[in-house]
């Protein structure tokens, strides 16, 4: 059994999902104190309450914990996208993450984003730190609802392998996603005893009811209600009625696929924002099983 430090690690999505496929998790680290009680509430290993910009100090502990594979997502806020915004000091996170793997020097390690990371200058610097260090990397933006989760919501991996070609789990992945987006009912079955439900969006330019005949919208960090004014879109999966409600923060963890008896603990602001913020459970651990198929092929051949 493989083992795992996640960094950055919320609430523990990625840390759900990697002892889903069977990995055995020694510690994760995270510094946002309403994620640090929830994490701390949901898994018996070690929780580091840490600022992960010192890493310096981050590559002493993680060293000490000796661990196979280094797992995590620097925080996402300020990326840029095609040089539109200007990616702040915080971005610089991801920075610090590369600098880990190069300290700890681990034979594996994961890093996910969102898909627009991966043109950023952050990204940029993380990567040439990862070739200098000899790690070949298969780079992918996967859409979870060809990954086992009913909803879309897309995801920038690099995935690192100790002194291996670039490009090592394309075919895997090429193989293994679904030719179909997953829906809610695929998921859920007739278990959510609703047909149709609303999503706040960003602008009225865009729809705001969904089915669940269709895979869900990506989950935001937050959930408001129908609002009085919703003027209804010509896209919306049905006419605006009495019955159709937002999602709960329950069900909008569901659809995230974390299981039903996972501990949500705070205000409902910071519940519904670490929901949002999470990487879908069924998303690690598919991840998780397609580096755990590599490596099992690879130390196959090492022995043979």
């Amino acid at each position: 059994m493989k083992s795992v430090v996640d960094l950055f690690s919320g609430c523990g999505g990625m840390s759900q999902g990697f002892i889903n496929a069977g990995y055995n998790v020694l510690a994760g680290f995270e510094l946002w104190a309403p994620a640090v009680l929830c994490y701390k509430a949901n898994f018996s290993h070690q929780l580091y309450e840490f600022d992960l910009s010192n890493a310096e100090k981050a590559t002493e502990i993680i060293t000490g914990l000796k661990p196979d594979i280094i797992i995590g997502g620097p925080p996402c806020q300020d990326f840029s996208q095609a040089g539109k915004r200007i990616e702040s000091a915080r971005a610089s996170l991801t920075g610090s993450y590369a600098e880990i793997i190069k300290g700890v020097k681990p034979k594996y390690f994961i890093m996910e984003n969102v898909d627009r990371a991966r043109t950023s200058n952050a990204f940029a610097y993380a990567r040439q730190i990862f070739k200098e260090c000899g790690y070949g990397l298969t780079e992918i933006v996967l859409d979870a609802s060809h990954c086992g989760v009913p909803q879309k919501r897309k995801r920038f991996f690099c995935i690192g392998s100790k002194n291996e070609q670039d490009g090592f789990l394309d075919e895997y992945f090429k193989v293994h996603q679904s030719a179909n987006s997953m829906t809610l009912r695929d998921y859920f079955g007739d278990s959510l005893g609703f047909e149709y439900y609303y999503r706040h969006p960003r602008n009225y330019n865009r729809r705001g009811i969904f089915s669940i005949d269709e895979p869900a919208p990506t989950m935001r960090g937050m959930n408001r209600p129908v609002p009085k004014g919703y003027p209804g879109h010509h896209l919306d999966a049905t006419p605006l009625s009495s019955s159709i409600r937002a999602l709960t923060t329950e069900e909008r963890a569901w659809i995230q696929t974390f299981p039903k008896n996972f501990k949500f603990i705070g205000n409902k602001t910071d519940v519904e924002q670490m929901i949002g913020n999470a990487v879908p459970v069924k998303l690690a651990e598919f991840v998780a099983n397609a580096l755990r198929y590599y490596v099992d092929q690879k130390e196959s051949k090492d022995e043979k």
